[in-house]
């Protein structure tokens, strides 16, 4: 009896935990959206702001797989790739790693949004038939082959796309006056190197130097304490401490804070945010698509969030010379469980061509 009622607290205790990590996943994808949004509606009004990128929308479309083009289901939904980059030089385009890629999948009926986070060290079919993590394919032939590379392995139809450099999170923070982070003893030290990495100068791209009170201001002690753009940013990156998964929930959490205190701040501060951030923004985007997005923006409902691959067929290890990744167990798999996720489509049967690149991953990984 005992050790049935201890079962059951067990998977309350689990059901519990799972619902809070829901609400958390949720909560960023809300701000993503958000962002997305913000960038739509101000994007017609400040354009000249946004860096506007006319991407070779035929060429992607050859490069779908074979049942995209028919697939009655996709046609319902508006699909657009989400892009956070790391970029010293303020560049949005080739030759830069893409830290954050989230698949943004609005219902054209409804107006409901789905969000769905793509590990970015994922191992993957770079859009090209090589193989590797997937925010290289961004680096290696920016946005047109980091779409390339999602419509791929995903059977996916995305022709649009809206990137975020760093420097838009650095300034829209310091914009907000700060936000509050509780930050750990073990998280000092990576923080603050990623701050001089950000700001400081080198020779030889590995050691980095820069002024402490001059070019950042170093985080001393542990506790919940008032971080800058920089420092908060410098936390989003720490991947030292814990995993990558770790790593993804400290920009989930500073994200979290950017969004309460964005709750709080009027017209005049959020209006300095955009002004901040716009520069820092590169899409596909034309004034017309922003104005037909725009014209719906009242139906906008965000109803879920989750990650690819998803948890219950993921794994991480080495991959040769790849290093450590993150390993989708049966791709095959993982991509009916992204259509059921994003369009309901319980039923979907994958291409040809993601049988073929699954069993490249399982090849490669002995996944």
């Amino acid at each position: 009896m005992a050790t049935s009622q201890a079962a059951k607290r067990r998977a309350m205790a689990k059901k519990r935990a799972r619902k809070k990590r829901n609400k958390i996943l949720l909560l960023i994808a809300e701000f993503f959206v958000l962002v997305l949004l913000v960038v739509v509606v101000y994007g017609v009004t400040k354009a000249e702001k946004v860096t506007k990128v006319k991407i070779d929308e035929e060429e992607i479309k050859a490069k779908m797989n074979d049942t995209v083009a028919e697939n009655v289901t996709l046609k319902g939904y508006k699909n657009i790739a989400l892009f956070g980059v790391d970029s010293r030089e303020g560049s949005l385009g080739k030759g830069t790693r893409s830290d954050t890629i989230i698949i943004a999948s609005i219902n054209n009926d409804t107006g409901d949004i789905r969000l769905c986070s793509v590990y970015r060290d994922t191992y993957l079919n770079l859009g090209n038939d090589s193989y590797n993590k997937c925010n290289a394919a961004y680096a290696k032939g920016g946005p047109e082959q980091a779409i390339n590379m999602l419509n791929m392995n995903m059977d996916l139809n995305i022709t649009d796309y809206v990137t975020v450099g760093f420097e838009g999170l650095i300034e829209t923070i310091d914009a907000l006056g700060g936000v509050y982070i509780d930050v750990q003893q073990n998280e000092i030290v990576h923080l603050n190197n990623y701050q001089i990495s950000m700001v400081g100068k080198t020779t030889d791209k590995k050691t980095y130097t820069a002024t402490e009170g001059v070019d950042y201001i170093a985080v001393k002690e542990p506790g919940r304490q008032l971080l800058n753009g920089l420092q908060a940013t410098a936390y989003c990156r720490i991947r030292y401490v814990g995993d990558d998964f770790m790593r993804a929930q400290r920009q989930r959490t500073v994200l979290a804070a950017v969004m309460d205190v964005c709750k709080q701040s009027d017209p005049a501060t959020l209006n300095k945010i955009l002004n901040a951030a716009l520069p820092n923004v590169s899409t596909s985007l034309d004034v017309d698509e922003m104005t037909a997005m725009l014209s719906n923006v009242t139906k906008y409902n965000i109803t879920g969030s989750d990650g690819f691959p998803f948890e219950s067929n993921r794994a991480t290890g080495t991959v040769g010379s790849k290093g450590s990744c993150v390993i989708p167990v049966n791709l095959e798999q993982n991509v009916t469980l992204l259509h059921n996720f994003l369009f309901d489509d319980s039923a979907y049967q994958v291409s040809a061509q993601v049988q073929q690149y699954s069993n490249k991953v399982s090849s490669d990984t002995g996944r």
